[in-house]
């Protein structure tokens, strides 16, 4: 059974909520409080964190970025009444996987928790299960600390680099579509295009290749996509 954390200070939310969520045979725990929310975050294991952002004692960003500098990649949807571009962006820029603006609909509160618990159970089973990754001229990938070892010494990539670095080495020598990576890596909120993609292509060439010009490792098939080569 998949368990969710439900962060909301809102009773009769919460209360519709945990029922309806129960009724699709997750277990939820819920947390009313920014401090009773880290404290269960700290303690237990989740599936998903359904986290509001106005909370009392400590908000929803500030945990949202708590979760992320401990390197924990559980998915995260907020749902919040801030509904404004500059919120949503904020949210997503920090680490969150999705973002739905009070009021909404259950049927689509339910539609993104599924489709979220299914894309991280996804990427959970079809990537490499090993914590390390080793590959060229020494070149080495923690996914669990997000440190690499590249040819310009230690560094530590951001969520989102780490996530593509690992989809395509779980791909190894197979092209993987723009579209797959989006589909994989961005929610449908979150508006990226392929630009968005070929930047952090560009960013991994410059920490891994001898020379980015002529890559070795990330190679790109015009028009397709990308693919990992060792």
């Amino acid at each position: 059974m998949k368990e969710i954390l439900l962060v909301e200070d809102e009773e009769s939310l919460t209360e519709v909520l945990t029922l309806n969520l129960t009724l699709e045979d997750f277990k939820v725990t819920q947390a009313k409080t920014g401090t009773e929310a880290l404290r269960y975050i700290h303690n237990n294991k989740f599936d998903l964190i359904v986290l509001d952002i106005m909370l009392p004692e400590v908000n929803g960003f500030d945990i949202c970025e708590i979760i992320r500098k401990e390197k924990s990649d559980v998915p995260i949807l907020f749902i919040s009444a801030k509904g404004t571009s500059t919120d949503r962006i904020k949210g997503l820029s920090i680490g969150a996987d999705d973002y739905l603006v009070k009021p909404f609909h259950l049927d689509e509160f339910l539609l993104r928790v599924k489709n979220l618990i299914n894309r991280f159970s996804k990427k959970s089973n079809t990537l490499d299960d090993k914590d390390k990754f080793v590959f060229g001229n020494g070149y080495s990938v923690d996914f669990k600390t997000y440190e690499v070892d590249t040819k310009n010494g230690k560094l530590t990539l951001s969520k989102r680099e780490i996530e593509l670095l690992k989809l395509l080495i779980s791909k190894k020598n197979e092209v993987v579509s723009r579209e797959n990576i989006l589909n994989a890596l961005w929610s449908e909120n979150s508006s990226p295009n392929s630009r968005t993609i070929d930047n952090y292509i560009l960013n991994l060439r410059k920490h891994f290749e001898d020379n980015p010009k002529i890559p070795k490792y990330f190679i790109s098939l015009r028009g397709v996509g990308y693919k990992f080569v060792d």
